[in-house]
């Protein structure tokens, strides 16, 4: 919730204060990009009628916890606007996507970038019957604010509500069901929220992300490869409020203006914990999952390898692996797995620099170790998991594939040099520790005894 300081003591040196003086004027322009997405159009008074009675007019800020699914880790938030006088209680929920087209027409244009989401109103009973068959924690809290906020927030919410304003683009980190809260809030505060959280923290999104998919390891572990260096940023205190929970925690922090000079009361009172979940189980690291499962069995395939001599008077030898039987399946299942992730990752890193509008998945560093074309070696690991031989290579075939998996060896080392030394703003150095290692081996020991030359023109007997 503290913000830290940018500016170091003068004992730095010059190039310490200017390396300081640009990472603080990036943060200022991703604090003014993100505020330009913010900013809300303005409201014209004489198109919404307003209770006359604001006094009945009452709102509730409603805090989901995380939950199983994908998209519920990192929980939700919610308005409830409850006028007594006319009898009305809705859940403002800016959350809702459509999937109608199918999956795999939402899973495209979700990788393209095009994200419709659309504000959805339900009465409480039924907004808290969906959190309650998803398993979620949830709170609520009444919002003390004076008239003049109460009507700011209702008839920006009454704008909300109109057709041409329903729907809008979803951003994870900038523009999403919190943020939008966060923001009417600030509105009709006067710029209360935003003048108050102003600072830096020194929390990044990548941090955030691997915090909160903790329970989901594959997915955690699969967006801290696909996303760039612009998730490597400190977070500021106003883009933080982008989660549930934190945005409920500054929020309990900060004083109503209802009781004016003479009694301060919190923004926040009468807590309710609506309904208890546990929270989601904390799975094993991927990254972990990553290590153990490539060294392993690449150790045991290490102490399977002899040596074959070419001919009986020859003092030169190929490698091989013993138990050919089992050694070549165990190296098929893990070339297999390996060649699939590595490009499969490769593919949507490089697809989405041309087609995606998600400028945190374009020019990723880690294109230099996950390569598309990593996926061609799937049907060689095939053919070491079904036929338990190396792969044959021709006079022609050969020079690309020494040439390929020596260039794949280069940049390995190309990646690994630039992690121990900082030569990247990208945060990979869990990836150079956990899985190039793993990776590194892999390719050597696949050269060593995964090819040979041709000894018959048939490619798989």
């Amino acid at each position: 919730m503290g913000s830290s300081e940018v500016i170091k003591p003068n004992s730095y040196s010059t190039a310490n204060r200017l390396h300081r003086w640009l990472v603080c004027s990036a943060l200022l322009l991703i604090a003014y990009n993100a505020a330009a997405l913010a900013q809300l159009p303005p409201l014209d008074r004489a198109e919404t009628e307003v209770p006359a009675d604001l006094n009945g007019l009452h709102f509730y800020l409603i805090t989901v916890d995380v939950g199983n699914n994908v998209w519920d880790n990192f929980g939700h938030t919610a308005l409830r606007l409850h006028d007594e006088n006319a009898n009305i209680d809705l859940v403002f929920n800016w959350g809702v996507f459509d999937v109608s087209g199918g999956v795999v027409d939402f899973s495209y244009n979700f990788f393209s970038g095009v994200m419709n989401y659309h504000l959805a109103t339900n009465p409480p009973t039924r907004e808290f019957d969906v959190y309650r068959a998803q398993g979620r924690t949830v709170w609520q809290d009444r919002l003390n604010l004076t008239n003049p906020q109460k009507e700011r927030l209702y008839r920006r919410l009454m704008w909300n509500l109109r057709s041409e304003n329903l729907n809008y683009s979803y951003h994870y980190f900038f523009d999403n069901c919190t943020t939008r809260v966060r923001d009417y809030l600030d509105e009709a505060l006067n710029g209360a929220i935003s003048a108050q959280y102003s600072g830096v923290t020194e929390e990044t999104f990548r941090h955030h992300i691997r915090e909160h998919y903790a329970s989901l390891s594959l997915i955690g572990f699969s967006l801290d490869v696909l996303m760039n260096s612009n998730i490597d940023q400190q977070v500021t205190e106003w883009d933080d409020m982008f989660r549930p929970m934190i945005l409920r925690q500054r929020l309990k922090a900060m004083n109503s203006d209802v009781g004016g000079a003479e009694e301060v009361l919190p923004l926040l009172s009468d807590h309710q914990l609506i309904m208890e979940f546990p929270p989601p189980t904390i799975q094993r690291s991927g990254y972990q999952i990553a290590s153990i499962g490539l060294l392993v069995p690449l150790v045991v395939l290490l102490m399977m390898l002899k040596r074959i001599p070419m001919s009986y008077f020859a003092t030169n030898a190929r490698i091989s692996l013993r138990a050919a039987g089992l050694s070549f399946r165990l190296l098929g299942l893990i070339g297999l797995v390996t060649a699939l992730f590595s490009g499969i990752f490769g593919l949507l890193m490089l697809g989405s620099w041309f087609v995606s509008d998600h400028t945190d998945t374009h020019h990723n560093f880690n294109l230099l170790l996950f390569w598309p074309t990593d996926l061609l070696g799937v049907v060689v690991a095939l053919r070491w998991l079904f036929f338990c031989r190396p792969w044959p290579m021709s006079h022609n075939s050969a020079p690309f594939i020494n040439n390929y998996l020596l260039i794949h060896l280069l940049a390995m080392f190309a990646y690994g040099l630039a992690a121990l030394f900082g030569l990247t703003d990208q945060v990979v150095v869990e990836i150079a520790v956990n899985v190039l290692p793993g990776f590194l081996l892999l390719i050597l020991l696949a050269w060593l005894v995964g090819f040979e030359p041709a000894r018959s023109k048939n490619m798989f007997f």
